[in-house]
């Protein structure tokens, strides 16, 4: 049970109202944590904000959603693991891969160390070396993949506090994580 109330996008008002209603409009439903999130319109416009940038940037769909389900499953979101599941098949990556990437795993060597550095953002709270942004350009991410890839990791660290914190409900097909915290 949510320990936020859901605003409706129906009956929601003021600054809310046509974020919300975009929100719809994307995906034909108002997920559950657009509506805790728009308790706060200042943080639904940023995140609403977010994801828009980030979908059209360089590292592309695909990437983002396997980066949201690492950092979903090491954050023990069931909520965005079971979003960003949904979304990456959407986006076109195989129901393995999803899985593999929600271990940190991939075969495909760019994905693979984009996980291991987003892992290791979270796990060390940004606490990085050299030599771990060395790995992302040794498999041709630039310096604006780098910073992309950190915004993909921040804002999935958003949307999982707020769906763990404030007990959003999961309204997308469950995945299972694959360690309690």
């Amino acid at each position: 049970m949510s320990r936020v109330k859901l605003i409706d996008a129906q009956t929601a008002t003021g600054e809310a109202k046509p974020l919300l209603d975009q929100v719809t409009g994307a995906f034909g439903v108002t997920p559950a944590m657009f509506k805790a999130v728009a308790n706060s319109p200042a943080a639904l416009k940023m995140m609403w904000a977010g994801f828009g940038a980030l979908g059209e940037g360089k590292l592309g769909a695909r990437l983002g959603e396997q980066i949201a389900v690492l950092v979903a499953d090491r954050n023990a979101c069931e909520y965005c693991l079971a979003a960003h599941t949904a979304l990456g098949r959407k986006a076109g990556v195989s129901s393995e891969d999803m899985r593999q990437a929600q271990a940190g795993h991939s075969h495909d060597p760019r994905t693979r160390a984009a996980l291991e550095f987003s892992e290791k953002l979270v796990r060390e709270r940004a606490q990085v070396t050299d030599a771990d942004v060395d790995a992302l350009r040794a498999v041709g991410f630039d310096d604006e993949a780098i910073v992309e890839l950190i915004a993909h990791v921040a804002l999935n660290l958003f949307t999982n506090y707020v769906n763990v914190a404030l007990g959003v409900p999961v309204d997308f097909p469950k995945v299972v994580l694959r360690k309690a915290v």
